[in-house]
């Protein structure tokens, strides 16, 4: 039986597993959502009125929803040349106006958005493309610079045609801004009016196991989540929303642009979530009070920040992994900073479940939101929980993959599988257990690994940790645990664990001291490397030791 408590969660007694039941969120209009993502922007538009701040970017240009339609109808006019209706065009580019406006920019023309993940490699690139037969991928000659993406770039034009947002800018033809001018004045007359059903974006995991799948996301999916969030959380009017995530994973791109855009908030832009220093201070400076980030980022920031720098926040909003206990108290302790912990994923646009500020309850993920749908399948070796699958109006239209083009894999009868255990109480908040995939089966017990890195952060909270499991012949699988703190000593995680009631499966057969434990670009730990990693160093381990010849 796993340890729940070690996880951050309420004892098991209070969870009510109900597998096989339907838990329901609020009810929901779906009336709303029947639009593309580009006539909401233009609502937004109509509503907060032309002038309204929308973006401001890492550079500090401002620009107004006036400005962001009028360029999006410029670029898209330029960029929609040489291609179809409902065709994928690859974005390359980091969080910010750029992004934002190419993201738009597409969409106002009838084509597909395919956001692409840059610190994923060629390979997986390459196969990201192909999954939605992307030919073109606009991009940005600066961020190629920056970002030392030069032979990237090279591999990439192999197969595909790069479109650079400088050279766009500097060519616009008369019809290009013949066709900006009348979109500001009669937009109807120039954006495309695509099916709400039909694909609005293209988004990719990351591939750590092979190929990235292609999740299809339509316009009425992203959609219902921004009015999902509308519904479930209080966004006041003054509030400015911090993005340093990526417009390639779902949070950022929903979570901070679609969702502040359409609510008529700032959103404020910040290409990399790893410049901790750069970020705190300008969270300062453009007096931000909401921010969206994981529980990696928020330790790093808290401790670069100094003073005031994160006190106009009001609110952080946190999801991808657990927000460990330590990371609560010090914001809670040095900037009366409350933080909103979820869970999401790419397949629920992202936002499945998230804590309100006047409705937190640490340790949970929050109630599921207005208009969704959750039931618990049973796990054998799993008790108190079972294996979370959601239905709603958020729910992808399904994958597609590299080998077979567009070929969409829809979620059966709408029930997608989130390959998540979770446990849901009387009150309805769910609470995860971790993913099926990350449990050990040691001597027939089901023992999960987050709660082994649980142990091992409650212990060295400065340090970061992840668990794997390999083949054990006596108990099926043995668990050892990676780890950056240089003095981490097994027998002082034997005796926490004893201390703490955790059984004694949870305990780590070995710890292996690595220089650094490998993430994604969302800031996630990188699981398939570190599998990888655990496999290759046990592997050297068992090699026989050579014997020096007689």
């Amino acid at each position: 039986m796993v340890d729940t408590t070690a996880a951050g969660m309420a004892p098991d007694e209070t969870r009510l597993p109900e597998i096989g039941h339907v838990f329901s969120g609020p009810d929901f209009n779906l009336a709303r959502i029947r639009k593309s993502v580009f006539a909401a922007l233009l609502d937004s538009k109509r509503r907060y009125g032309g002038k309204k701040l929308a973006t401001i970017d890492a550079d500090g240009r401002e620009l107004t929803y006036g400005d962001l339609t009028k360029a999006a109808f410029a670029l898209g006019h330029a960029l929609k040349a040489g291609t179809e209706s409902g065709e994928a065009v690859g974005v390359l580019l980091p969080t910010g106006a750029g992004a934002i406006i190419s993201f738009y920019a597409i969409s106002a023309y009838g084509r597909v958005p395919a956001m692409l993940n840059f610190t994923a490699g060629e390979r997986a690139l390459k196969a990201a493309c192909r999954a939605c037969k992307a030919k073109r991928i606009v991009t940005a000659r600066r961020f190629i610079e920056l970002g030392e993406l030069q032979e990237l770039e090279a591999a990439l034009k192999e197969d595909h045609e790069l479109i650079y947002l400088e050279d766009v800018r500097e060519n616009l033809s008369t019809m290009d801004k013949v066709a900006a001018a009348i979109g500001l004045v009669a937009p109807f007359l120039v954006h495309a009016h695509p099916d709400p059903d039909s694909p609005a974006v293209y988004l990719f995991t990351s591939g750590t196991e092979g190929d990235p799948k292609g999740v299809v996301l339509s316009h009425a999916n992203l959609l219902a989540n921004v009015e999902q969030v509308r519904d479930h959380i209080e966004i006041y009017p003054t509030d400015k929303v911090f993005n340093p995530l990526p417009t390639f994973h779902c949070f950022g791109l929903t979570g901070g642009v679609l969702v502040p855009l359409g609510l008529g908030v700032p959103a404020i832009c910040h290409p990399t979530p790893l410049q901790a220093k750069t970020i705190v201070k300008r969270i300062a400076e453009t007096q931000a009070t909401i921010l969206f980030a994981t529980d990696t980022f928020m330790n790093q920031y808290a401790r670069a920040a100094d003073g005031e720098d994160l006190s106009s926040l009001r609110m952080a909003v946190c999801g991808a992994e657990r927000v460990k206990d330590e990371t609560r108290s010090s914001l809670r302790r040095r900037f009366n900073l409350e933080i909103v912990e979820g869970y999401g994923l790419t397949e629920a646009a992202p936002v499945f479940s998230v804590n309100q500020p006047n409705n937190n309850r640490p340790g949970t993920v929050g109630q599921i939101m207005p208009g969704c749908q959750a039931k618990l399948v049973s796990v054998p070796g799993i008790d108190n929980g079972g294996q979370l699958h959601i239905k709603g109006p958020n729910i992808m239209k399904g994958y597609i993959r590299p080998d077979a083009p567009l070929v969409l894999e829809p979620p059966e009868d709408g029930w997608h599988d989130t390959g998540d255990i979770v446990s849901i109480d009387e009150d309805g908040f769910i609470s995860i257990r971790g993913r099926v995939k990350r449990f050990a089966k040691m001597g027939g017990e089901m023992v999960s690994l987050a709660v082994v890195e649980n142990c091992a952060t409650s212990l060295w909270p400065d340090n970061m940790h992840a668990a794997a499991a390999i083949p054990d012949k006596r108990k099926g699988e043995q668990i050892i645990l990676l780890t950056d703190y240089d003095k981490a000593d097994r027998a002082d995680l034997v005796a926490f664990a004893r201390n703490h009631g955790i059984s004694d499966l949870a305990i780590p057969r070995k710890i292996i001291r690595v220089d650094s434990i490998p993430v994604l670009g969302t800031g996630k730990t990188d699981y398939g490397t570190v599998q990888k990693t655990v496999e290759t160093m046990m592997a050297e381990d068992a090699k026989p030791v050579a014997q020096p010849a007689e």
